[in-house]
């Protein structure tokens, strides 16, 4: 290799190694710790879920989705929080809002009416998007929580 494409070359590495630190450097201060707490109840073919999200920090987050899944299809036709929208018959999809670092949301409140009357059901809580912000401690934003139709809240 000539020295003039040594040159080019050890230039060029220079600024993916400073560029790639720049990124670096912004995604440490981007880092935020959501987690999603709450119950499900699931009784005569309702479904209740209760839902506080959180963030525990150090960065604040802009806005947030959480998705929930359930293992059982939903009835047609009934209608969403405002801050919701239906994914499918079996997910629903709701943004969070801000959430400012070391604080939580409202309390998110769904009733929904089941297709059929299972005896059980599965609903997986979880973060679906976060605005770009990265969370190291993914144990706390998702959830899956087995539901038996006694009308008890299961805790998550």
């Amino acid at each position: 290799m000539s020295a003039m494409r040594r040159a080019l070359f050890g230039a060029a590495l220079a600024v993916v190694v400073v560029l790639g630190a720049g990124e670096g450097a912004r995604a440490v201060g981007h880092e935020a710790d959501l987690a999603h707490h709450g119950h499900v109840s699931l009784w005569e073919g309702r479904v209740g879920v209760l839902l506080v999200s959180e963030n525990h920090g150090p960065s604040d987050v802009s806005q947030a989705t959480v998705r929930l899944s359930f293992s059982e299809p939903l009835a047609g036709g009934q209608v969403l929080p405002p801050a919701c929208l239906w994914g499918s018959e079996r997910v629903v999809v709701c943004r969070t809002g801000a959430l400012r670092a070391a604080g939580a949301v409202d309390a998110l409140v769904l009733d929904l009416r089941t297709a059929a009357s299972p005896d059980e059901m599965t609903v997986d809580i979880g973060t679906l998007w976060s605005d770009g912000v990265a969370d190291d401690n993914p144990r706390n934003d998702r959830h899956r929580v087995l539901v038996l139709a006694t009308g008890d809240p299961y805790v998550f």
